[in-house]
């Protein structure tokens, strides 16, 4: 009697956790689209440039001058 019982639970626990599951029927639709961008001309200002060349230019003024001083002051041997 208990087995039969037992059995009689387990087969409705069972069918009951089978039935609860859902399924997935949902589809995902993936499409390809081509999209067309206009390339404009790179602007030949200073806004096109890094902020590293932009810096390196600065510096390199800057030693410009100090090698110009220290020219000056050595004087010309001309």
């Amino acid at each position: 009697m208990r087995s039969t019982n037992l059995f009689a639970i387990l087969a409705l626990g069972s069918s009951l956790l089978v039935s609860c599951r859902e399924t997935v029927t949902e589809r995902e639709v993936i499409r390809e689209k081509e999209v067309e961008v206009e390339q404009t001309e790179p602007l030949e200002d200073e806004d096109s440039e890094g902020i590293i060349e932009r810096t390196g230019k600065k510096i390199d003024q800057e030693v410009n001058k100090e090698i110009d001083e220290e020219i000056d002051k050595i004087g010309d041997d001309n």
